[in-house]
């Protein structure tokens, strides 16, 4: 949808996005748990209604990190989004009623956490510098996708160390024991592919002496932040009906 970077599209955008999808059986709002984005979506949706399109939403909150931060009322939605978008839209195309298709979608952002690093900044382009600053040795635990502040700024450690402090508070946060899960190793806009595999090197290993499997796996940039240095982690605990609609081809490359 077009508008300024990393800002709310308007209620009337929305709309017109709305009305260009709709073919009659509804449509489903996924929405990113941040302030503006759900208060402008949910104005859409009544406008959209009052012109006679059913219209529903779910809204992601798969972050870990932040509770209640500047921006969101509750957790703020990340990578874990792109789940949501691939088995809400499997379900669509299954046939499925509106109501089906947001049954799966709230399944999925049940069963998805999230958390993110950041070892340097994006630049707005309206801003023109870099949304907060970094030493060359410092990094930033828990950053949100729009450059929003983590949980704690601290001194530079390795990959392997990295991927224990996300994976752990991803892990305390919901019960993946002995379960099968979908991972995504997310760069976040200017972390080498070579690297990202470094970090889901270790990811599987850790998993792996906890009794968790990966069935599916992707790494690469999903959800970016511009020119930002550094990547999440998304976990995602499979049942049979998730496994299929992830399975599910698709016309484009990602999914």
């Amino acid at each position: 949808m077009w508008g300024d970077v990393f800002t709310s599209p308007t209620p009337d955008q929305v709309l017109e996005a709305i009305k260009a999808v709709d073919s009659g059986a509804g449509v489903l709002l996924i929405i990113k748990n941040y302030t503006g984005d759900v208060m402008n979506f949910e104005m859409a949706a009544e406008l959209a209604e009052a012109e006679g399109i059913k219209v529903d939403k779910v809204i992601v909150n798969d972050d870990v990190a932040v509770e209640d931060s500047t921006f969101t009322t509750g957790r703020r939605g990340i990578a874990g989004t792109m789940f949501v978008h691939k088995v809400a839209g499997a379900t669509a195309e299954s046939g499925a009623s509106l109501q089906e298709v947001k049954d799966a979608a709230e399944h999925v952002v049940n069963n998805v956490r999230s958390m993110g690093v950041a070892l340097s900044a994006g630049t707005v382009p309206a801003a023109g510098k870099p949304s907060f600053t970094l030493a060359e040795d410092e990094m930033e635990i828990g950053i949100g996708i729009h450059g929003e502040p983590g949980i704690e700024r601290t001194s530079l450690r390795t990959a392997n160390e990295i991927t224990e402090i996300l994976v752990n508070k991803i892990l305390s946060d919901l019960d993946y024991k002995n379960s099968e899960v979908a991972v995504i190793v997310n760069g976040l806009g200017a972390t080498p592919k070579m690297e990202l595999y470094i970090v889901y090197r270790h990811l599987h290993k850790l998993l792996f002496d906890k009794g968790i499997q990966i069935r599916e796996k992707w790494v690469g940039e999903y959800m970016t932040s511009l020119e930002m240095a550094g990547f999440s982690i998304s976990l995602l605990k499979l049942d049979d009906k998730i496994k299929a609609a992830l399975q599910e081809k698709t016309e484009i490359n990602t999914f």
